[in-house]
């Protein structure tokens, strides 16, 4: 079953609609400590690698598991919409069924021309911040997983 898009403004009213809905910012650290969706917390599907590109993390899904019950609705967000898309597949292959993903993520998304054709959370006049606690960081939902 192909995994739900909303663009950021449908994602925060799903969020309003369900309290217990989790906005997962797969973003890396920096990006996240740099401001991300009230109320997200972090888990950052991939890391830069020196030169360039993206590894994937792989406490990603182990750190997922043990933080996100499998029937919570989560609504997956990066900066554009494909880091977090690539994230609700993984969760997708470990049985988690309410998946969202966020087209638009947190910045917007653009075309090959450079042309904005969604607008990210944070130009939509969502609720941001840039809060980091042991609640919502990767370090602190590491040390919560036990890894």
């Amino acid at each position: 079953m192909p995994i739900q898009q909303m663009n950021p403004p449908e994602a925060k009213a799903a969020i309003d609609e369900n309290p217990e809905a989790v906005y997962l910012d797969v973003r890396t650290e920096m990006e996240f400590e740099q401001g991300h969706p009230e109320g997200a917390i972090n888990v950052p599907v991939a890391f830069p690698q020196p030169g360039g590109g993206m590894q994937l993390n792989a406490e990603f899904l182990s750190v997922v598991e043990k933080v996100l019950p499998h029937d919570k609705q989560i609504i997956c967000g990066c900066q554009a919409g494909m880091r977090s898309q690539r994230a609700a597949e993984i969760m997708e292959g470990a049985g988690y069924e309410n998946l969202v993903n966020v087209d638009g993520g947190f910045g917007g998304k653009v075309d090959q021309n450079g042309m904005l054709v969604v607008p990210g959370w944070r130009d939509s006049d969502l609720p941001v911040s840039a809060e980091v606690t042991d609640d919502n960081s990767y370090q602190g939902l590491k040390k919560k997983a036990g890894l």
